[in-house]
C-alpha cells in the first residue's frame, strides 16, 4: 500500500481518519491523549506539506445518535495545544452551514469533525455515508490503527471510494512492529496472555502455540484452565462451555513443546468490591465463596523467570483486576519484569496499554499499541479489513 509521504499534498483537502478514542471523566476532560499524540506526526507532515486538514474519528458508542457525552470538542481544543494552532470543529454533518466552514480552509489550517459514530451509517459502512463524506476531501488517509478491524463506512467503504487512499505513518509503525514479532529468529519468544474471558483470546492463543516458545497466561482466563484441569475455582470467572477449548490449548501446546505457564497462586476475596477482606491462595486450595482477582507473589516469581531470558515479547492482557489498586500488584510486577529486558517488547492496546501506563512502564516497552482489538486480530494471524483495502488501492 502507499503511504501519506509518497503522495503529493500541496494544496489538496487531505481526510485523516485517526483515532481520537480517548478516555474522558465525568466532566467531559481528557484522562489520557496518548492517542492523539500519536496522530501527530502524520497530521504535522500534512500541515508541513501545505494540505488543508480534515480529521475524523469516533469516540466511544453513542449508537448512531448524537449524545454530547461522546462530543469531540474536547479533542479539537487539545489539538488545538498540541499543534500551536486552531482547531476549526465541525459540529454536525448534517448542517450546511457547518460543512461550509471547511471551504474557508486554507493551507496548513486544520477542522476536526464531530464523532462520526453520531451517524448510524459510520458502523453500518454505510456507502451513502461514505460518498458524503467523500464530498468533503480529495486524499484519504488512514491512520486509525484501533479501527481497522471493523468494517466502518470511515475506514472501509470510504477508502474503497476514495481515488486517493492511502496509509498514515501511525498504521505503518504499528503494522511494522506486528509484523516483526513472528519475522525476528531471536528466541526465545514470549507470549504473556491475560484479560478476563479466554473467548476473547483463543484463536490468539491457537495461533501463537505455533509460534511461541513460552506462553504466560494470567488474568481471570486462567481459572478456565484450572477448572479444566479438575480444580476448585470458587466464584472465579469461569467460561464453562469453553472448557474443552481449553483442555485442547493445553493438549496441544504439550505437543508442540511450547512451554505453557499457569499461576500457582491468586490474591481472592469474596467480590471485587471487597478490598479489605483478601487473602493468598494457592491454585489448590480457592476456596468456594472466593474468587481470584490478581495472580500472587509465587507466580509472580514464576513469570518473571519464564521471562528473563525472553528475546521476543508480546503482552496483551492484564493479570488481575489492575484498575483497582489492591488488586493492580502482579500485573505491575509483570510490567517492570518485561520493561527491564533487552528484548523487542510489543504491548497490546487497551487495557493492557492503560495498565502499562499506570505502572510507569511505557518508556521501557519498545512499543505500546494504541489497538486493542485490531493488534489482538494480528496476533491471531488475521488480516485487517480496511488495511486489505488500501493494499488493493496500489
Amino acid at each position: 500500500m502507499k503511504f501519506i509521504n509518497e503522495v503529493d499534498l500541496k494544496g489538496k483537502r487531505v481526510f485523516i481518519r485517526c483515532d481520537f478514542n480517548v478516555p474522558m471523566d465525568e466532566n467531559g476532560n481528557i484522562t489520557d491523549d496518548t492517542r492523539i499524540k500519536a496522530a501527530l506526526p502524520t497530521i504535522q507532515y500534512a500541515i508541513d506539506n501545505k494540505a488543508k486538514v480534515i480529521l475524523a474519528s469516533h469516540l466511544g458508542r453513542p449508537k448512531g445518535k448524537k449524545n454530547e457525552k461522546y462530543s469531540l470538542r474536547a479533542v479539537a481544543k487539545r489539538l488545538s495545544t498540541l499543534l500551536s494552532r486552531d482547531v476549526v470543529f465541525i459540529s454536525d454533518l448534517d448542517d450546511e452551514n457547518e460543512l461550509k466552514k471547511l471551504e474557508g480552509l486554507d493551507v496548513g489550517d486544520v477542522a476536526l469533525l464531530e464523532n462520526l459514530r453520531f451517524y448510524p451509517g459510520e458502523e453500518q459502512n454505510s456507502e451513502e455515508f461514505a460518498a458524503k463524506l467523500l464530498k468533503l476531501f480529495d486524499i484519504y488517509v488512514n491512520d486509525a490503527f484501533g479501527v481497522c478491524h471493523r468494517k466502518h463506512a470511515s475506514v472501509y467503504a470510504l477508502a474503497k471510494l476514495a481515488k486517493v487512499a492511502v496509509a498514515g505513518f501511525l498504521l505503518k509503525k504499528e503494522l511494522e512492529y506486528f509484523a516483526k514479532i513472528f519475522e525476528i529468529k531471536e528466541k526465545p519468544f514470549v507470549a504473556v496472555i491475560g484479560g478476563a474471558k479466554i473467548s476473547g483470546k483463543l484463536d490468539c492463543l491457537v495461533n501463537l502455540l505455533d509460534k511461541a516458545d513460552k506462553i504466560l497466561i494470567g488474568g481471570a482466563q486462567a481459572f478456565t484452565f484450572l477448572k479444566a484441569l479438575g480444580y476448585e475455582t470458587g466464584k472465579s470467572l469461569v467460561e464453562d462451555e469453553l472448557i474443552d477449548e481449553a483442555l485442547n490449548i493445553l493438549n496441544k501446546a504439550k505437543t508442540l513443546n511450547v512451554k505453557l505457564y499457569l499461576p500457582v497462586d491468586f490474591l481472592c476475596s469474596a467480590s471485587i468490591d471487597d478490598t479489605v477482606n483478601t487473602c493468598y491462595c494457592t491454585y489448590q486450595e480457592i476456596k468456594k465463596d472466593m474468587m481470584g482477582l490478581d495472580i500472587g507473589p509465587a507466580t509472580v516469581k514464576l513469570f518473571e523467570e519464564a521471562l528473563s531470558d525472553a528475546k521476543v515479547v508480546v503482552w496483551n492482557g492484564p493479570m488481575g483486576v489492575f484498575e483497582k489498586k489492591e488488586f493492580a500488584h502482579g500485573t505491575n510486577k509483570i510490567a517492570e519484569a518485561i520493561g527491564r529486558l533487552k528484548a523487542l517488547s510489543v504491548v497490546g492496546g487497551g487495557d493492557t496499554a492503560e495498565a502499562v501506563i499506570r505502572a510507569n512502564q511505557a518508556h521501557n516497552m519498545s512499543y505500546i499499541s494504541t489497538g486493542g482489538g485490531a493488534s489482538l486480530k494480528l496476533l491471531e494471524g488475521k488480516t485487517l479489513p480496511a488495511v486489505e483495502v488500501l493494499e488493493e488501492k496500489e
